[in-house]
This record gives structure tokens, sequence and C-alpha cells, in this order.
């Protein structure tokens, strides 16, 4: 059964992303979340983001009228998945909140219907295991932000069907994606490369070898990544870095996923980059205009 009617839960920042893509591209879209000012906020930033679509020549304006028309919005859970093909769950990344949404939804979303999980890290398996539906549970991992990143990450549970992979598969390339399938480990393989690379760097900086902008110069000039490595930490939240890093040193058991003290001591202190405002850099007057935190001059 072709994939056409999908939930996506959670309105932040992932789900919102998650759902413009999917209406973007023809898909009808209930988009999910506890609280009715953050689904009204989502599809703001969702208009926002489409209008700059119609800027930039990407979408005509008529493509994103019809596009909006296919987003619907909802506070109920249960109601709101009882007719889809395909739920996305983008909600917290904490496993005891995944695992009550995955139970709820395999209770209400018909037979054929497949539960996705956007986590950058928990395990697949183990949110499949909560299910009737084991086979049906897979991963996909798509990149912030959503509408301009190409990869999607599918992750296999241990339990999902090659017939599921493949209908993900079409549906990622329907969305002008690049689906790469990975096995469920810890990290998957975009974080489990990723963070202890963000982690060295806050080590070296814990340290004292180097200071942000160096630092973050040295790996863009250097190594040519888009954007350096505590730069990017900013941006993905330095409560996120770290829970994966947990994840990661508690899946394998290996002192090289230790997350550094500083990074510890920062999510302690609420410093958790871009989005309250400081990291490594203060973002008080614009995330265009970000400077190192005095912290670390």
């Amino acid at each position: 059964m072709p994939i056409q009617r999908i939930a996506v839960i959670g309105a932040g920042t992932m789900g919102n992303g998650i759902a413009h893509v999917c209406i973007q591209y023809g898909l009808d879209v209930v988009l999910i979340d506890v609280a009715s000012a953050a689904l009204e906020k989502a599809k703001q930033v969702i208009e926002k983001n489409m209008e700059r679509q119609v800027k930039k020549g990407i979408l005509s304006t008529e493509q994103m009228t019809a596009a909006l028309k296919r987003l619907q919005l909802s506070t109920q859970l249960s109601d709101s998945v009882k007719d889809c093909d395909l739920v996305i769950e983008a909600a917290t990344e904490k496993q005891a909140v995944k695992e009550s949404i995955f139970r709820e939804i395999d209770a209400s979303a018909p037979q054929h219907c497949i539960l996705a999980t956007n986590t950058s890290s928990i395990s697949i398996t183990a949110l499949a295991a909560v299910t009737n539906r084991p086979d049906k549970v897979i991963g996909m991992h798509f990149m912030n932000p959503v509408p301009v990143m190409k990869l999607v990450e599918v992750i296999n549970a241990y339990q999902t069907h090659a017939g599921v992979t493949d209908q993900i598969l079409d549906l990622t390339r329907r969305l002008e994606k690049v689906p790469c399938v990975v096995n469920d480990y810890p990290g998957f393989i975009a974080n489990r490369i990723l963070m202890p690379m963000i982690n060295e760097a806050i080590y070296s900086l814990y340290e004292g070898v180097a200071g942000v902008e160096s630092i973050d110069n040295i790996m863009k000039l250097g190594m040519a990544h888009p954007m350096g490595p505590l730069h990017l930490a900013d941006f993905i939240g330095l409560d996120v870095c770290l829970s994966i890093l947990e994840v990661l040193h508690n899946g394998f058991g290996q002192p090289k996923y230790a997350p550094c003290p500083l990074l510890v001591n920062m999510v302690k202190a609420g410093k958790l980059g871009i989005k309250s405002g400081e990291g490594f850099y203060d973002y008080s007057e614009g995330t265009q205009e970000k400077k190192v935190s005095a912290r670390f001059l």
C-alpha cells in the first residue's frame, strides 16, 4: 500500500521540518503535539520557510498554497493516527517518552501503518519491542534543517522487515532526499562518528590546547568542514550532544565516548548553545552576530 497520509509527532524544529518536506512533496500530514501553542508556532515557521522558498524560486505561490492545505494540526494523538500509513515520531530524546508514544500509536494506528522515529541515538530495536508490530518499526533520522539537508539515515531495528525498509527508501527518494541504510547500534553512523569529534574538540578547549575560534577555524579551513565542531555543537544543542554521548558511552562501555566534564558542566548551567542564547558562542545579538562566549575569552 503506497504511503500517502503521514502523522508527525512533535512540533519542534525537527517535527515541523519533516512536516514541511512531506507536504511540499504532495503528502497529507497531520502534525501532532500536546501544546496548541507549539503547533501554531510550527505552522508559522513552515509558512515562513515556504515563503523563503517562493522568493528563491524553489516553489511557486500556487505550490505553496496547495502544500499548506495538506497540513492539519492536532493535539489528539490516538484519533489522529487512525487513518495514517506512516507515523514519524519526533518528540524529545528521552527513551521513556518515546516508548510511551510508541505504545499509544501502536494501539491506535491501522495494522498496515509503519511506525518510524527520528531519534538521533535511541535504540530502534528497543522501541520496536514495546509494540505489537516490531517488524514495521524503523528509524528515519533526518538532518537539521530538514528542508535543506539531503541525508536521511534509515535505521533498521533488529526486527524490521525488508519490505518496510524498501517502502521507507522509496518515500525518502520521493522527498528528494538521499537515504543511507544502517543497522541499529549506538549512535548509528552519523552520531557515532560526529559526536566523538565534537567531544574531542570540547576536550581540547577544556585542556587549554586551543581557544574556541582556533579549534573551529582549523576544522573549517584545514578540513573543509562547513561549520566548526564547537559552533556545530551549539547548533545541535549541548544537551542533545551530551545525551547522545551518554548513549554511546553506556552502549559500548568504552572510555573514548565519555562526555567531557566541560560539556557536562555547561549543560548543568543551562548553557545549551543557540537555543539558550549562549554556549561556546554568545548569540545575544542574534545567530548571525555570534561572538565567543565571555567564559572562553
